[in-house]
């Protein structure tokens, strides 16, 4: 039971980051997001990162090393953006999303490979 609920976490871990790192390339919006962030010249970067790092969470499912890696990667990028959300003042409702994957990530780097 558990290791099925730790694949569904997994795949949608790198689900949610595949499209993410997509928006970054391809998002107006996320453009736009970057600019307030004060990172637009990393805009492209993060977008990699996290394909990437979405990557090797499903590469993770055969070779747990590199799925401990990714979401290792992961949790410290969200931890990264929730530093950016608290320095530009965001409000927490905006900063939650931040926070749900750095706890998910950590867990996934920790326990789920």
């Amino acid at each position: 039971m558990v290791e099925a609920l730790n694949s569904v976490l997994i795949l949608f871990s790198a689900l949610s980051f595949l499209g993410y790192g997509s928006a970054c390339f391809w998002s107006a919006y996320m453009k736009r997001e970057f600019e307030r962030y004060r990172l637009a010249s990393q805009r492209t970067l993060v977008g990699g990162l996290q394909w990437c790092a979405a990557i090797g969470l499903l590469a993770g499912l055969s070779q747990p090393w590199m799925g401990r890696v990714a979401a290792a990667g992961l949790a410290l990028m969200m931890l990264v953006a929730v530093g950016v959300r608290i320095k530009i003042k965001d409000t927490l409702l905006k900063t939650i999303p931040a926070l749900i994957y750095l706890v998910l990530n950590g867990y996934l780097s920790l326990a789920a490979f």
